[in-house]
């Protein structure tokens, strides 16, 4: 019996499933730290904070929820992975510039939020 690590990947917003096209990207820490160099080498490093996001390709079908992604500021976004690995994005909302491409009939989406916490 294999185990399954990579495929089909489910992303619900406020409970309304999107669908997925292609890469969903949580990070899985909350901290970054970076080398702080001097003369002599490294002298240690600095943390910050990580903000909590969910990054994914959806499909722009004729009943996506544009007008509630684009408005709402408190959003709950529910990342579902291959592997049953769940990531829940709280107070969330939509970041950066979002553009359907017709073309392919996608949209990639960015939310950021107050918390992030895998289950």
């Amino acid at each position: 019996m294999g185990n399954r690590v990579a495929g089909v990947c489910y992303v619900k917003v406020d409970g309304a499933q999107l669908e997925v096209k292609g890469g969903l990207e949580c990070p899985i820490n909350n901290r970054k730290r970076e080398a702080i160099v001097a003369s002599a080498g490294v002298a240690g490093f600095k943390e910050t904070t990580v903000v909590p996001y969910v990054k994914l390709t959806a499909i722009f079908t004729a009943d996506f929820p544009k007008e509630k992604i684009s408005a709402a500021t408190d959003m709950t976004i529910t990342a579902e992975y291959a592997n049953g690995e769940v990531y829940t994005l709280s107070d969330a909302f939509l970041a950066n510039e979002s553009a359907a491409k017709g073309e392919e009939g996608e949209i990639e989406l960015e939310f950021n939020g107050m918390r992030g916490r895998w289950q």
